[in-house]
């Protein structure tokens, strides 16, 4: 069971990672089809960027509230949500609007997963987990250019990483009784 954990663990991180290269993949597509000058792209990657900052100072707070798992949930929900309005997005101020739970559940979830893995397993699995990242962040532009070179559109990247998103945040709401289950083990273990 703690081997089936630990990659539910590493899935969430494939998540995190599936949004990160995206917008540089389908930029060149979606800039002339918006109508907006080339350097849009960089609005959107700072608003991506101060919603992570602002999850990642308030992580603490949320993760004693929460719990990691149920931040965990929450946050690649908010990605997968962010990806489908991309995805629906009838002009840049949309894509602005979309970038906000994108870069919060971007943070928090980063935070969270490593506070657990820093505290509850060894270095190498640190090491694991950010080389997960990577897939998830390699994967992305990838499903994006078939979209793009099959003519199906940038909408369909969008809407086709969403779809994976979705599914792993399935996956992680059925991982949330083994959050329980860990929580209450290391506090046995604790008195």
């Amino acid at each position: 069971m703690a081997a089936f954990f630990l990659c539910m663990i590493y899935a969430a991180f494939i998540s995190l990672g599936l949004p990160d290269s995206l917008l540089g993949a389908a930029w060149p597509a979606m800039q002339p089809a918006l109508g907006v000058p080339l350097d849009s792209a960089g609005v959107l990657s700072m608003i991506v960027a101060g919603g992570t900052v602002v999850a990642s100072l308030s992580a603490d707070r949320m993760l004693h509230r929460f719990g990691t798992g149920r931040v965990t949930l929450v946050s690649v929900t908010m990605t997968a949500c962010a990806l489908l309005g991309y995805a629906l997005a009838p002009g840049f101020w949309w894509l602005a609007l979309a970038a906000v739970p994108m870069g919060l559940g971007a943070g928090a979830v980063d935070a969270a997963l490593n506070n657990y893995v820093a505290l509850h397993f060894s270095s190498r699995h640190m090491n694991w987990l950010h080389c997960f990242w990577s897939v998830g962040a390699a994967a992305s532009p990838y499903i994006m250019s078939y979209c793009l070179t099959g003519g199906f559109g940038w909408n369909n990247g969008y809407r086709s990483v969403a779809v994976v998103q979705t599914i792993l945040t399935a996956a992680l709401f059925l991982s949330l009784p083994l959050w329980k289950r860990r929580r209450l083990e290391g506090a046995e273990g604790e008195s």
